[in-house]
This record gives C-alpha cells, structure tokens and sequence, in this order.
C-alpha cells in the first residue's frame, strides 16, 4: 500500500492522489476525512477518476469541522483510534494494493498522544510524500524527510506539485529522497487533466515502485 502525505496542509495531496489512483488503477482510501462542508476528499477523487477498477473505501471517520483531526474528533465527542483504522484497513497488510490518502502533514496530531506518522508506521505503508512549491517550502520538505529518516519510514520519493523558482532538484539532493515527478501548475483540475497527468506518471511511479 502507498499512503500519501506531505509538508502540510493545501499542498495538492488529493489531486496527487487522484492522478497516482488513475495511473496505477488502484483502490484509493482516506481513512480520517475533517471537514466536508465542500465535499469529502474521496468524493473529489471519485469524481476525477475515469477508470473502472478503482474502488473507493469509505472513511473510518469522517469528521465535520475543517480542523486538525484530534481537534475535530475532539469537538465531536470522539477519539480517534489507530488501531480501530489499521484493523478495518481494506488492503492486506505488506501489499500494493490502494492508495491512502492522509490528513494534513506528517506530524498532524490525530489524537492526544499519536501523529500521521504513528498510523503510516502501524499500517506498514511505503510513502510518496507530496510538496507544493511555495516560499517557505524548502524548510517545510527538510524537515518532514528528516522526521521520516529519524523514524526509518520507508520513503519512495517526491510527488512535486505547483510552481515556484527552481529548487526541486536541491530538495531531492539535501533529502536523498528521488523526485518520482512533478505536476504542473494548472488552471483547471478536472478529469482530463487528472487522466493526462496520470499518462505522463505512469512510467516514473512503476519505476520506483
């Protein structure tokens, strides 16, 4: 299974997901989803996709408020549980079989005591981490590898996204970690584009795979 993440929030995590979903044919999953209010991130994936095979997997909670999961779950009344997710987990554990997408960065608090890092860890997933290319964004991308090599996550490389000066190939090089592909920066995010996207990447995504 590959889980999806990044160095943080709006950075294009779903439009990531929904182009490597379409490439590879492959189930996609969001397990935490918070804030709905414009739509669940599956129901966007589901609605860029054209492919046949895809199935989409509901969310294991699926919170209200557009916050960082433990302050959703929190004002909601609940307590969101690892082992709860990793138990109703629909790939088999150690395969390669769908996509996971996660909420907001690497080390977005889901509890009191547990980040997105501790649930990539127990569901044993590789990971394509995703950068949006904004000011600021170097620093963002060095720390999450860093937090990624301290926890020995076992990282397949960059998913760039958007436009911004030149500095992918430093962050590739101050990382260790390869850049699998960029996605251009565009105007319209709809099915055509995703499925274009999803043509181009095909090839790079087998290759580190």
């Amino acid at each position: 299974m590959i889980f999806i993440t990044g160095i943080g929030t709006g950075i294009g995590k779903t439009v990531v997901s929904a182009i490597v979903t379409e490439a590879l044919e492959a189930d996609y999953w969001k397990p935490i989803q918070a804030g709905f209010e414009d739509g669940t991130d599956a129901l966007q994936v589901r609605e860029l996709i054209t492919n046949t095979k895809t199935i989409i997997h509901p969310e294991i909670y699926k919170l209200q408020m557009p916050a960082s999961p433990h302050i959703a779950a929190r004002n909601e009344g609940v307590s969101i549980n690892l082992k709860k997710i990793v138990d109703n987990s629909p790939y088999p554990p150690l395969g390669d079989a769908g996509i996971i997408e996660g909420a907001g960065g690497i080390m977005v608090p889901l509890n009191d005591n547990e980040f997105m890092i501790d649930l990539i860890e127990q569901l044993g997933a590789r990971v394509i981490l995703v950068s949006r290319n904004y000011l600021g964004s170097i620093n963002h991308s060095l720390l999450t590898a860093a937090i990624c090599k301290q926890r020995n996550i076992n990282v397949i490389g960059w998913v760039f996204n958007d436009q911004y000066l030149d500095y992918e190939e430093e962050i590739v090089r101050w990382t260790g970690y390869p850049k699998i592909v960029s996605i251009p920066l565009a105007e319209k995010i709809d099915k055509a584009f995703v499925l274009q996207q999803a043509d181009l990447v095909k090839e790079a995504l087998l290759k580190y795979l």
